[in-house]
């Protein structure tokens, strides 16, 4: 009896772990809705300045130490600059635009086709393979989310608002993109993600200036709230969402993506801030049943390597 050659494991297992570390960032977005309710009236391109300034300081002190001790990495790509930054602060400015000019269920909802849209997009992608399965996963996936925003109300679209929906789709193309893309710098080391963050702290803080009124926040809580956005949600999520897109399962990653609202919503309920609700409880079996579907292929693979042939 023979085992399985050991010599694919290595990359098989390098992409399980990135995928569960990309993960990382669901499970850290499900903590946005808590954090910023309790950060007060501050607006949302302030917040964003505020927390996007913590997490590249965070980015920043954690690769302090390790560029004194390493060699310094080779030139990276202008291209790469201008897609992180891009990303994350064109998908901000897209969604708060959006939210600006629609009614925040609509435009939450039509954001969330992001998922969709980079387990779709793989299939363009070198290396990958789309399978009915993803597609199931993502679908699922998107009808819980829709019961989770719309409370299993249903929702409707009107002419009046066809500009924030436009500007919401905008958002979900950005962030789709800016993850699909990536995986073309998978060679740029993941700390350049605190440039991103910086870059997308002052343009936040531009656009703040040019549209809203400061307000800061009142109180220790709501301080602590603006923090934990910062170190978490809005900040080492980015980290480890561009390692998972790079070297991970960006299928998988796509189609779990849509556990943030789920776990969020759990989280509001956990703190008293929201009610359980048959939509919840329909939408906990379709998103995690549509992330184990999407997943079959990664749990099958590592289930492989482990019995002999």
């Amino acid at each position: 009896m023979s085992s399985v050659s050991a010599s694919p494991a290595a990359p098989d297992r390098k992409r399980f772990v990135a995928t569960l570390i990309g993960f990382g960032a669901v499970l850290m977005w499900a903590l946005l809705a808590l954090f910023t309710a309790a950060s007060g009236n501050v607006p949302p391109f302030q917040l964003s300045a505020m927390c996007f300034a913590i997490g590249a300081a965070i980015g920043f002190a954690a690769t302090a130490g390790r560029r004194k001790r390493e060699r310094p990495q080779g030139r990276i790509p202008w291209q790469a600059y201008l897609l992180g930054i891009g990303g994350l602060f064109g998908y901000h400015f897209l969604y708060f635009t959006a939210l600006r000019h629609a009614p925040a269920v609509e435009a939450s909802l039509i954001c969330y086709l992001w998922p969709m849209l980079i387990v779709t997009g793989s299939a363009l992608m070198p290396g990958e393979r789309l399978g009915w399965h993803h597609l199931v996963g993502v679908a699922c996936g998107f009808a819980g989310t829709a019961l989770i925003v719309t409370g299993g109300e249903g929702f409707a679209l009107k002419a009046e608002y066809a500009y924030g929906y436009a500007v919401a789709i905008a958002a979900a193309f950005t962030w789709s993109g800016y993850s699909l893309l990536s995986r073309r710098f998978s060679a740029v080391p993941t700390e350049i993600v605190a440039v991103y963050c910086l870059a997308t702290a002052v343009l936040s803080l531009f656009a703040h200036l040019a549209l809203e009124t400061t307000v800061w926040p009142q109180g220790i809580v709501e301080w602590l709230a603006v923090a934990g956005l910062g170190i978490l949600p809005v900040g080492a999520a980015f980290y480890v969402w561009d390692y998972g897109v790079k070297h991970g399962d960006i299928q998988v990653l796509g189609a779990s993506s849509y556990a943030a609202p789920l776990i969020s919503t759990v989280i509001l309920i956990a703190a008293g801030q929201a009610a359980p609700t048959w939509a919840i409880a329909i939408a906990c079996l379709l998103i995690t049943g549509g992330a184990a579907i999407a997943a079959k292929d990664l749990f099958l693979t590592r289930r492989k390597r482990h019995v002999a042939v």
